[in-house]
């Protein structure tokens, strides 16, 4: 099994895992997109995530992943959107009130932090239709359909 599958299904962030096994976030990092890993840090993977050794070494390979299946792998993709997504919002959320905050102090007579609202509110709506596929004009099916008109035949 992959470090990325065990970490996850046991539910813990990459820096529980380095803070855990010793090893830095980045190595963490590097051995989940399938770089090779040193000894030592398989070992202390195998440690914490308590099995044998042998089952992390395969990863060592470029075959590592093939561990993952394309559904498991939409899965975590669209994971990584939505915690993309979710990132974005809680920025905007922020700032806005940051914003709002500062206009009131200002010039609290003219709201002028609506516009940044409205502008960047367009970018949070477009973000969110796109990673939760509700509205998407541009999606597979109209790719494949641009392909297949431009090369006249079915894929």
């Amino acid at each position: 099994m992959i470090v990325r599958k065990l970490r996850l299904q046991r539910g813990w962030s990459q820096e529980q895992l380095a803070q855990m096994s010793g090893l830095s976030i980045r190595t963490i990092q590097r051995i989940e997109r399938g770089r090779t890993a040193g000894l030592e840090s398989l070992k202390s993977l195998a440690a914490v995530f308590e099995v044998d050794f042998s089952n992390l070494a395969p990863e060592i390979d470029m075959n590592a992943q093939q561990t993952i299946t394309s559904e498991e792998q939409n899965a975590l993709e669209y994971v990584r959107e939505l915690k993309g997504f979710y990132g974005n919002l809680f920025t905007y959320l922020l700032m806005m009130a940051l914003l709002f905050t500062i206009n009131y102090i200002t010039n609290p007579g003219y709201i002028w932090a609506w516009w940044a609202a409205l502008g960047w509110g367009f970018g949070i709506v477009s973000h969110a239709l796109s990673v939760f596929r509700e509205f998407n004009i541009f999606g597979p099916k109209w790719e494949k359909k641009q392909v297949e008109k431009r090369l006249g035949r079915k894929l």
